[in-house]
């Protein structure tokens, strides 16, 4: 038993996490394994693909939960898009990146040199995982004040969140009897393992406007909504 407590051992570096993370671990081992990556697994060090899909379906019970108690008007097509802001793949990054969850992230050596500690499907992956190791550490009650305290923000802001811009923006072009809006890269830079893309987004009428992202997708949506604040203040 001395041994097994002994092997169960967080680190420093995993403590200061916990804390920031919010919570005290009554089986170490759940967060460690959270924080290990398939690439850094073996026989004896269990992964964090499995506690990632635990997670992503604890963490769509209490979005779902605080968005169907916070607005009880609301109909389903309205929470479903303020849903999926809120438990996508690139907010569960940047939630763990606030707490700077990369820092410790077991990872392979592949992974390692290859960025793995700033990629948004890694980051977005532990995130879950560790979401799942405080539900099975200290239940529903104990993930649900975590998620509810660190996702607070992004809750409050969930509609500005929950807009699609590229759609917004089309149907604003559309509206003024225009084509669609045109998505130009003006720029791919950085390693190959982690791009920057610029992306350029423009209407007939001569206006644009430039986004810098991790992914085409996120610079898309970033440009489009710099120029929709735009065309629809008239600047």
């Amino acid at each position: 038993m001395v041994r097994r407590a002994e092997a169960t051992k967080l680190s420093a570096e995993m403590k200061a996490f916990a804390a920031r993370l919010g919570h005290e671990f009554q089986r170490p081992e759940l967060l460690i394994r959270a924080l290990t990556h398939a690439s850094a697994g073996s026989i004896t060090r269990p992964h964090n693909q499995r506690l990632e899909f635990l997670g992503d379906r604890v963490l769509g019970l209490v979005i779902s939960e605080a968005l169907f108690s916070a607005d009880k008007k609301a109909s389903e097509g309205v929470l479903a898009p303020r849903y999926n802001a809120l438990v996508r793949k690139e907010t569960c990054a940047d939630i763990a990146r606030q707490m700077d969850l990369g820092a410790v992230l077991r990872l392979g050596r592949s992974e390692m040199l290859s960025g793995g500690r700033r990629k948004n499907a890694l980051l977005g992956d532990a995130m879950e995982a560790v979401l799942a190791a405080v539900y099975l550490d200290g239940g529903l009650d104990a993930v649900r004040s975590l998620i509810l305290h660190h996702w607070k923000q992004r809750i409050d802001g969930v509609d500005q969140d929950a807009r699609d811009a590229k759609t917004a923006l089309q149907e604003w072009a559309q509206a003024q009897g225009n084509p669609p809006p045109d998505y130009v890269e003006i720029e791919r830079s950085g390693p190959p393992h982690a791009p920057v893309f610029t992306i350029e987004a423009r209407v007939t009428d001569g206006r644009s406007a430039r986004a810098s992202a991790g992914s085409k997708r996120m610079a898309e949506q970033a440009a489009a909504k710099a120029l929709l604040a735009r065309v629809e203040t008239g600047s």
